[in-house]
């Protein structure tokens, strides 16, 4: 399986699972999500992901088109893409996604 590689030098989330790159931190929108099971963030991009069909769900914020996306090396679901939010305030996460805290670790620079 194909995988990307984020930069050494650039602060980066990875999957916990089997540390394949998922996001640069540059591309966090926001920490302030709830995910299926527990906190989650929002990125405007990832990588290494692998999208499943989407479905409607009713999610705190409203009904939203939804598809589940999992890390492309483990298989992990880790989260879901927003296809389409049917509340014009929430359209802004459309094309974003969530990617559960408990399904990633930071890597490179924290310090």
């Amino acid at each position: 399986t194909f995988r990307s590689y984020l930069p050494r030098s650039l602060r980066t989330y990875s999957c916990v699972h089997c540390r394949a790159h998922l996001a640069r931190h540059e591309e966090l929108i926001s920490k302030s999500f709830q995910g299926s099971h527990g906190r989650a963030y929002l990125f405007n991009s990832v990588v290494n992901v692998g999208c499943g069909p989407a479905e409607q769900r009713l999610l705190l914020t409203g009904l939203h088109s939804v598809a589940d996306i999992f890390c492309q090396s483990c298989k992990t679901t880790l989260g879901w893409k927003y296809e389409q939010a049917f509340e014009s305030s929430q359209k802004y996460k459309e094309g974003k996604f969530i990617i559960e805290m408990s399904h990633m670790v930071k890597e490179n620079g924290w310090d």
